[in-house]
């Protein structure tokens, strides 16, 4: 079982753990706070930065404490965050729906949850918590689930981040015209990091599409390497969690220092 079987694993436990009756979570979406601008707030020319709230991960093991999600979350938007991303993930990465609400209440910008999303049920749950976008990791799912979860996600008014770590997924992804695709450098199979994907992948996306290079990005020098290739947004966790200042080091991730 690769690393990534053995955390959709986990998903389907917890969730068959805390799934609510239909009827209630669809009145849980009735109350839900409205959904975010996410292609308006990706608009700016400059680099895009979808900061992430991240306690842990299967090749790292722990990162931080993150006692106050939201306080952190309101850091990252002080220093210019296009996005929050926020880990819901509970046994890899030590994440909760509880996080993403609390998240949701202090920020005013697009909030991303981060999971696995393997069912129908999550994304119902995403939106009644206040998810504004939602990601759809190509390697997790089958080409049917992929379109159909896309396609749900709009209906609900999210967007939806197409996460890629091959050519053959990629023609996946772009089969359904999604507008953002991220190009993970880390493979979820191997957990082995490679920014050889950047060069290799961020420059067949279109150019009308949201181009995110996710992993492996800790400095300045690495965004550029990303730019270079088409990259115009870029997601970070761990190289922010870890920072003994979060606002420094997204300002030096930006350029702006």
């Amino acid at each position: 079982m690769s690393v990534l079987d053995s955390i959709i694993e986990g998903v389907r436990e917890d969730l068959a753990m805390r799934r609510l009756p239909l009827a209630q979570i669809r009145e849980e979406l009735e109350s839900a706070p409205p959904v975010r601008n996410v292609e308006r707030a990706f608009s700016n020319p400059e680099i895009s930065i979808i900061a992430e709230v991240k306690r842990s991960s299967p090749s790292k093991g722990s990162l931080a404490p993150i006692t106050d999600p939201a306080a952190l979350a309101c850091q990252y938007e002080e220093a210019g965050a296009t996005a929050i991303s926020v880990l819901t993930e509970r046994r890899r990465f030590g994440g909760s729906l509880s996080d993403l609400d609390a998240v949701r209440a202090r920020v005013d910008i697009p909030i991303l949850r981060k999971d696995f999303m393997v069912d129908d049920y999550q994304f119902l749950e995403a939106r009644a918590h206040g998810a504004d976008l939602v990601l759809l990791i190509v390697a997790a799912l089958s080409q049917n689930q992929l379109d159909d979860y896309f396609q749900l996600s709009r209906e609900l008014g999210m967007s939806a981040l197409v996460e890629v770590h091959t050519n053959d997924e990629l023609e996946r992804a772009l089969e359904i015209s999604p507008q953002f695709i991220g190009i993970n450098s880390r493979n979820l199979k191997t957990l082995e990091v490679d920014p050889a994907a950047f060069a290799e992948l961020l420059p067949r996306i279109p150019e009308s599409m949201v181009r995110v290079a996710e992993s492996g990005i800790s400095q300045r020098s690495d965004v550029e390497y990303a730019q270079e290739y088409g990259a115009n947004a870029i997601l970070v966790g761990e190289a922010l969690v870890r920072s003994a200042d979060p606002i420094l080091a997204m300002r030096e991730l930006r350029g702006t220092r």
